[in-house]
């Protein structure tokens, strides 16, 4: 087989429809991406607005307002200002490890119940914080909170869609991520204005509103046939139930292969060593390779610090904020038409493209700053609203490409018996590598200055070529018999040998 070019393996096809119950239950379930959202939005906003910064991290304040000697790569620099971001992610990695146990053991509804409640906790903690403790404190609730919601909540949403449209539905994921962090840059932008300097705890305490819906909603969530038939011997409730949420009667093969699934399940009882197999080995590497490669794509520097950057650049407080809605506004636009076009395009057409365009615009940035921005003084006008409409570019790219397909390929990728764990090692190499880059991203800016973009630009070019030549397309093929697309592809049918095809044969 010639190198890159995808095999699809659909494989065996399943009766059903998309149904309002699926349409429902799933866009409840996707406010966990909404909690995610919010916190990456509002902390990226707060810690660019003076009266935050005066209170919390008065260094930095005083750095930005009256110290002329420093670089303009430089006046953030802080390891306490980058703990603030980057303590929701140790959190989150430590919390996705038992978020793992609870969702095989006890389903992926408790799971996302138990994300909710966390993450409402630390709302009200940040919101009412008094000192640095208590603003770190909150943020580790709410990495707890988010940890167990980004192991579940994909897990939920591809097992609850049909496989025609599992990638629109599980985008869902990366779109309520978008629409809660430009919810968020629009609440920052409104109380940034507050006269009294305490728009801040709005900002901070008004995550307790989609943490609310969600914990809430929970209650209300259907399990899906999958954790049903994992948890039980008896399968006539899940038989009920896929049959409610196909929007048919027969569901006997998709029944069948559920079944199949789980009694090869049962016999795994460590599956963190299990999928150290090799017949595991390509959905290993993508559990690792993935989630790092869709943070050095370099968006989180955008999303926690697009105020901040914004401002070395030269713009004002209020105009930083602006910024960071309008890029806002351009990523959830492009999350919503990754969703309509997944499906048809496949995966690793977004993917490719996407990550062309990221790294095009990122080179063109580092080119503008490299030359246009000193170490003092700002830039013109003009080249400070080209550095603004080339990462509106640059976001857009992501935002159809790795931002909703970071979550949605591993989500789909593993089979049942290493299904929690496979995403467990997403959701902790994710946070690991945000944790990374969060905390030494403005160290980073300082040294590397506008180089930072040259360095992830080349990470862009990497990842790109990685999906042409290892990642098989996905599109349309069942979770279930998803073994097929590693043993059709040219690299991975070395490792995993004839394993995919002796199950089918078995079948």
């Amino acid at each position: 087989m010639a190198v890159g070019v995808a095999m699809t393996g659909e494989g065996r096809q399943y009766n059903g429809k998309v149904t309002p119950f699926v349409i429902l239950s799933c866009m409840m379930a996707a406010t966990g991406g909404v909690i995610f959202g919010y916190d990456i939005g509002i902390s990226g906003g707060v810690t660019s607005m003076e009266p935050f910064l005066e209170k919390f991290f008065p260094e930095v304040y005083t750095r930005m307002k009256s110290d002329t000697k420093i670089s303009n790569y430089c006046k953030f620099d802080s390891e306490l200002l980058t703990s603030f971001t980057s303590s929701l992610c140790i959190a989150g990695l430590v919390a996705s490890v038992f978020a793992s146990s609870v969702t095989r053991v006890y389903g992926r509804k408790p799971s996302i119940l138990a994300g909710s409640a966390a993450f409402l906790a630390g709302a009200a903690l940040n919101g009412a914080a008094v000192n640095i403790y208590m603003l770190i404190l909150g943020r580790i609730l709410l990495g707890v909170g988010v940890g167990f919601a980004n192991q579940s909540v994909p897990l939920y949403l591809s097992e609850m869609a049909p496989s025609k449209y599992r990638g629109a539905i599980s985008n869902g994921f990366q779109f309520s991520v978008g629409i809660d962090a430009l919810s968020a840059n629009l609440i920052n932008y409104g109380t940034q204005k507050i006269k009294g300097g305490w728009g801040w705890r709005i900002s901070l305490a008004l995550a307790a509103v989609p943490a609310s819906i969600l914990t809430i909603g929970a209650f209300f969530l259907p399990e899906t046939p999958n954790s049903l038939i994992q948890r039980s011997v008896d399968h006539q409730t899940a038989n009920v139930m896929l049959r409610r949420i196909r929007g048919v009667e027969d569901v006997q093969l998709e029944l069948e292969d559920l079944i199949k699934a789980n009694n090869i399940s049962k016999t795994i009882q460590h599956p963190f060593r299990k999928i150290l197999e090799r017949k595991y080995r390509p959905q290993l590497v993508m559990a690792i390779a993935i989630p790092f490669f869709q943070i050095v794509t370099g968006i989180n520097v955008i999303a926690f610090y697009a105020p901040i950057l914004f401002r070395t650049i030269g713009l004002g407080e209020s105009a930083s904020l602006l910024s960071a809605v309008m890029t806002g506004v351009v990523a959830t636009i492009a999350t919503f038409i990754s969703m309509i076009i997944v499906d048809k395009f496949g995966r690793r057409a977004l993917f490719i493209g996407g990550g062309l365009q990221m790294l095009v615009s990122q080179m063109m940035v580092g080119g503008v700053m490299a030359t246009q921005l000193g170490d003092h003084g700002g830039v013109s006008t003009g080249y400070a609203y080209l550095v603004l409409v080339l990462i509106g570019i640059y976001v857009a790219g992501y935002g159809w490409s790795w931002g909703p397909l970071g979550w949605l390929v591993p989500s789909e990728i593993f089979p049942l018996e290493i299904r929690s764990a496979g995403q467990s090692i997403n959701v902790m190499v994710n946070f690991l590598f945000t944790f990374i880059v969060a905390q030494t991203f403005l160290a980073m800016l300082c040294h590397f200055k506008a180089g930072i973009f040259f360095f992830f630009g080349g990470w862009v070019m990497v990842m790109t070529l990685f999906v042409y030549f290892f990642l098989p397309e996905t599109k349309n093929v069942p979770m279930e018999t998803m073994e097929s697309v590693w043993v059709e592809h040219w690299f991975w049918r070395r490792i995993v040998g004839d394993v995919g095809k002796e199950t089918k044969n078995e079948a």
